[in-house]
C-alpha cells in the first residue's frame, strides 16, 4: 500500500466534506421537523410511499425502505430513470424525489412529466435548486457537496429520513447518539484483507442499502467493477465468481437477518475469497472472516455507525490503486445528461 504520495486533491476535498458531516447531519435533523410533520402526515394518509432518486440518492432510498415498510408504510424505492421508462403509477402514493444538488437531468424531465402528481416532496442539500423551487422540500444543512463521490450527502440525506421516520413514531435517540458518538474503528485489517483483489462485491440483507452505496462509492473512486447483490440474490448463482481476486463485504445488523449475513460469510471464506464484515449483530464474527465491530444496532443507529467507517475503507482502497483519486474522468458531480 502506497502510503508516501501527496493526497490528491479529490480526496482533500471529500475530506472536508467528511469532516462535516456528522454535525451537518444532526442539524439537519433538528431544522427538518416541521417539514417532516408534512410528509408523514400525507404518508399516514397513504399508507404508502414512492422514492425516486438517482445513484447515492437512490442507495440512500434502498436503505431506508425496510424502516418504513416497519412501521406499516407501503415503501418502494425505483431509481427515477426507470420511473420515466416504465412508470409505477402515481394515484394513492405519496412521493419523495432525492436529489443532493436538486438539477439532475432527471428530477427535470420528470417533473415536466409528471402532470401535476399530489403528494409529492423533495429531499435536497441546495436550497436554491430547481427541486427546491417546484416541491415542498427537506433540505439538508451545509449546502451542496462539492466533492465527486458522495459522502456527506448521503449522512445528511439519512438524517433527514430520520426525522421523517420520528414524526411516524420512530425512536430517534440510538441514531442521534450514533451521529454525536462516532465508534473509531480500524480499517486497516480490511485493506490487508482487500489488498489483492480486483473486484468487490458487496452484500446485505436489512442493510443492503448501505451496501450499495459503498458499491458506488468504490467504484468511482477506485475506477474498478465494484457492485453490489442483497444476500438472496448472491446466492442464486452469482456465487460462482467467488475466489480470491473477488472480495466480498457485508453488513450485518442486530436484526433476524443477522445469522443469514453470517452464513453467506461464511460462504465466502470456504470459497477462499477474502470477506470483510461490518458487524453491528452484537454475536460472535465468523471464522475467517476479517470483522469491524460495531457495538449492537439496527436501522439508522447502524447505518450512522458503519457510513463513515464505509467511507474511510473506500476511500483508501482507491487512494492504493489510483494517483488522483476522486477526481472523476468520465463523469460529473451532478449529472445533466440521460
Amino acid at each position: 500500500m502506497n502510503t508516501s504520495k501527496p493526497r490528491p486533491e479529490g480526496l482533500v476535498a471529500i475530506d472536508r466534506e467528511m469532516a462535516r458531516q456528522n454535525e451537518d447531519a444532526l442539524v439537519s435533523f433538528r431544522q427538518a421537523g416541521p417539514m417532516a410533520e408534512k410528509v408523514a402526515a400525507a404518508l399516514q394518509r397513504s399508507g404508502r410511499l414512492l422514492m425516486l432518486g438517482m445513484g447515492g440518492s437512490h442507495a440512500v432510498a434502498r436503505a431506508v425502505e425496510p424502516l418504513y415498510r416497519a412501521l406499516g408504510i407501503d415503501a418502494v424505492a425505483l431509481p427515477l430513470s426507470e420511473q420515466l421508462g416504465a412508470p409505477l403509477a402515481l394515484e394513492g402514493r405519496t412521493v419523495l424525489v432525492t436529489s443532493q444538488s436538486g438539477e439532475s437531468a432527471e428530477v427535470l424531465r420528470w417533473f415536466m412529466e409528471a402532470n401535476g402528481a399530489e403528494d409529492v416532496f423533495g429531499l435536497t442539500l441546495e436550497a436554491g435548486s430547481f427541486l427546491a423551487r417546484t416541491a415542498p422540500c427537506l433540505v439538508g444543512a451545509g449546502g451542496t457537496e462539492l466533492a465527486f463521490a458522495a459522502t456527506r450527502s448521503l449522512t445528511v440525506t439519512f438524517a433527514l429520513h430520520l426525522a421523517i421516520l420520528t414524526a411516524l413514531g420512530e425512536d430517534p435517540a440510538p441514531a442521534i447518539r450514533a451521529l454525536e458518538t462516532p465508534q473509531e474503528v480500524d480499517v486497516g485489517p480490511a485493506l490487508t484483507a482487500l489488498e489483492g483483489v480486483g473486484t468487490v462485491v458487496t452484500s446485505g440483507r436489512s442493510l443492503q442499502g448501505l451496501a450499495e452505496a459503498l458499491a458506488l462509492g468504490l467504484t468511482e473512486l477506485s475506477r474498478l467493477p465494484c457492485y453490489s447483490l442483497e444476500g438472496g440474490q448472491l446466492r442464486h448463482g452469482p456465487m460462482e465468481m467467488l475466489g480470491p481476486k473477488v472480495g466480498v463485504v457485508l453488513f450485518r445488523g442486530d436484526d433476524a437477518t443477522g445469522d443469514l449475513v453470517a452464513a453467506m460469510a461464511a460462504s465466502v471464506v470456504e470459497a477462499g475469497a477474502p470477506a470483510v464484515v461490518f458487524d453491528a449483530s452484537g454475536k460472535p464474527p465468523v471464522s475467517g472472516a476479517v470483522t469491524l465491530a460495531f457495538h449492537a444496532a439496527s436501522g439508522l443507529a447502524a447505518i450512522f455507525a458503519m457510513l463513515p467507517v464505509a467511507q474511510r475503507l473506500m476511500i483508501a482502497f482507491a487512494d492504493a490503486r489510483v494517483e488522483n483519486a476522486g477526481t472523476p474522468v468520465r463523469s460529473t458531480k451532478i449529472t445533466r445528461s440521460e
